[in-house]
């Protein structure tokens, strides 16, 4: 039997949870349920939505295609710099997505680094559902990073070295024994990358603006109808809450819940 644990340490954790807990209670109490219907059928409501989903899926799976090799280097390869290497792929984590969208700016913008050598050839970013997109996968893309890389360095490479024991090659081991075994980790990956990219906000509305139609995604739709209509971004606060939660469902049973060896 394991013994309680000190007064002062459940105190502090209730605490803790108390915070968690009140502003979803606030959310609920709050929201105008019998207007639930009729906000979220309005016009600007669904483009809001439908571009949040278009816009945050296309950053989930360019956040995988571009993260996971980017993960499998990290965990498999050795490297001059790879110290380096992992804290800029990681940073966007720990980085104010205001100064991502400022750095965005300056690198992809009109008069960025790149920017204006992409704008020559037509390819215009800041203030685009494109942008929304860059935006998007900016902030995502390390949440692809670090839960591959955990699958990667969690795998049997000796299955791989069986495989190629019995004459399988580098793309077939892939296919075959590879991304099955990965299928955990990068379906936790996609799942991630959608949740964050779904709430982005900061970078975003600095790299591209809050356009209805365009570039008004969910967050930044929260944020008008705060300052106009706060019954509906209680509404849509909901909504991302609804979505939050259930990417949090779905993971429970692999990734969230401590393990018993």
């Amino acid at each position: 039997m394991r013994p309680r644990p000190p007064v002062l340490i459940v105190v502090l954790a209730g605490a803790a949870l108390l915070l968690l807990v009140l502003p979803v209670i606030g959310l609920l109490v709050r929201a105008p349920w019998s207007r639930l219907a009729r906000e979220l059928t309005a016009s600007d409501v669904r483009k809001a939505i439908g571009l949040s989903l278009l816009t945050s899926l296309i950053a989930a799976a360019l956040a995988l295609l571009l993260g996971a090799p980017l993960a499998w280097v990290l965990a498999r390869v050795e490297f001059r710099g790879k110290p380096v290497v992992r804290a800029v792929a990681l940073l966007p984590l720990v980085l104010p997505p205001v100064v991502g969208g400022v750095a965005l700016l300056l690198a992809l913008g009109r008069t960025g680094l790149v920017g204006s050598w992409l704008a020559d050839v037509g390819i215009v970013l800041p203030f685009t559902t494109a942008g929304a997109v860059v935006a998007e996968l900016f902030v995502a893309l390390p949440f692809a990073v670090i839960t591959v890389e955990a699958g990667v360095r969690a795998l049997d490479e000796r299955l791989e070295e069986a495989a190629a024991t019995l004459g399988a090659g580098p793309w077939l081991t892939l296919r075959r024994v590879v991304l099955p075994s990965l299928a955990p980790s990068l379906a936790a990956a996609v799942a991630l990358c959608w949740a964050r990219a779904l709430g982005e906000f900061g970078a975003t509305i600095t790299f591209a603006g809050n356009l209805p139609g365009r570039t008004q995604t969910l967050p930044l739709a929260v944020y008008l109808e705060l300052q106009q209509r706060p019954g509906v971004a209680v509404l849509l606060s909901l909504v991302l809450l609804t979505l939050s939660v259930a990417v949090l469902v779905l993971l429970r049973g692999r990734w969230l819940t401590p393990r018993h060896r």
